[in-house]
């Protein structure tokens, strides 16, 4: 039976990994058209640092992400801190609100923005993606920093002011640090969404100006080239890096 189990896993890794692995290969084979025997070979990244449209779309996403990462995780935390330290009218109704947003497909959810911005005058832009990416964010911020104070009661807050400390002083020294790993998550899990989103992105972005997936949407319709594996590859590479920085400095509830 434990055998089976591995063997299953090992499928199921071999099933996720193995297109990933051989796009990045492909990356570094000089055919466009995939053609062995394969030949290593920079060019593709050699034509992508002529891509200036690519390489705009890519820096258009990095950084609406880590905008986004910090406003949502900001603002997700203060409100999973309310959720959990205080009741207020209305509370059980606004936590049940944050689960449609997750729920609802992205595509209603994209028209409906596009509507309600064209209507408030906000209009299409990278202003408009960016407010989209962080209210779409905020729901998975509040429910993943919302989930580390399940295991944090106010104890040491209490204690921390009973011995004097300000609210201010407990809030950062107390209660940051404990929830610190779960805002982590928060925050790449925020950053994740926005640098991946698609739909929203492209229904909120103005002629002319793209992210990172719409433009390799956009590309791949007009003809796929390696240029876009290489941007991938390097992506993948980077994510996977700042993953394991991450896993190696927070246990996320373990000891390993």
């Amino acid at each position: 039976m434990e055998r089976a189990a591995k063997a299953y896993l090992g499928l199921v890794l071999v099933f996720l990994y193995l297109p990933i692995a051989v796009m990045i290969a492909m990356a570094f084979n000089r055919s466009a058209l995939y053609e062995m025997p394969f030949t290593f070979d920079l060019v593709w990244f050699k034509a992508l640092a002529q891509n200036q449209k690519l390489l705009q779309a890519s820096w258009n996403s990095v950084w609406i992400a880590c905008v986004n990462a910090v406003i949502a995780t900001t603002l997700g935390t203060l409100a999973a801190y309310a959720f959990a330290r205080y009741d207020f009218r209305a509370k059980r109704l606004l936590q049940i609100l944050l689960f449609p947003p997750i729920t609802i497909p992205w595509l209603i959810i994209g028209t409906s923005m596009l509507i309600f911005f064209f209507w408030t005058g906000i209009g299409r832009g990278l202003h408009a993606i960016l407010l989209g990416h962080v209210a779409l964010s905020l729901p998975y911020v509040i429910v993943v920093v919302g989930a580390r104070f399940a295991n944090f009661g106010p104890q040491l807050e209490e204690a921390a002011r009973s011995l004097g400390a300000t609210p201010w002083q407990t809030f950062w020294r107390i209660t940051v640090p404990v929830l610190l790993p779960g805002i982590t998550a928060a925050a790449l899990f925020a950053f994740a969404v926005s640098f991946d989103q698609f739909v929203i992105s492209y229904f909120l972005a103005p002629p002319g100006t793209s992210t990172l997936p719409v433009e390799i949407y956009t590309s791949i319709r007009k003809g796929f080239t390696p240029e876009i594996n290489a941007i991938s590859s390097i992506i993948i590479l980077l994510s996977m890096g700042l993953m394991l920085i991450v896993a190696r400095n927070y246990k996320f509830g373990g000891d390993n």
